[in-house]
């Protein structure tokens, strides 16, 4: 089983870009007497808290992120537009890594009707390493 999502990051040169990435998950989580889930871990957080956005918010102006945050989708949807040029669509359920703290930064936004809500999971600063080990070891785990 593999869970998919986007993460947000500023490269060498300051552009915010999208990446996307994917993680096995393992048997393992349990809570007896129900049958073993699939898990994996994603990052330490360091608080979580709801965030929302009505149908006219602007954050059209290019911004880094205040912090390191992942946002899951509950209501309503969002557009993330990078550096490049490239846009992408955040409906519910979708998962983002937001990454890019620094650099020119990119714009959002509420693309939905409605209100959209997120929850943020706010992430410890780390750098690029603890992901790029995170990925080789599931490789590695792939492999064997």
């Amino acid at each position: 089983m593999r869970v998919r999502y986007s993460r947000l990051f500023a490269n060498s040169d300051g552009a915010s870009c999208f990446d996307d990435r994917e993680t096995e998950l393992e048997v393992g989580f349990a809570a007896p007497p129900a049958e073993p889930l699939h898990a994996a871990k994603f990052s330490p957080a360091e608080e979580t808290f709801w965030m929302g956005a009505v149908p006219t918010w602007k954050g059209d102006v290019p911004h880094p992120a205040p912090r390191r945050m992942a946002f899951v989708t509950v209501q309503g949807e969002y557009q993330i537009t990078a550096t490049d040029g490239e846009t992408r669509k955040f409906p519910p359920g979708s998962v983002l890594l937001i990454e890019d703290t620094t650099g020119a930064g990119h714009k959002t936004r509420n693309v939905s009707a409605g209100d959209t809500i997120v929850l943020a999971i706010a992430l410890p600063s780390q750098t690029e390493e603890f992901f790029d080990d995170h990925v080789a070891k599931a490789a590695s785990a792939q492999s064997t």
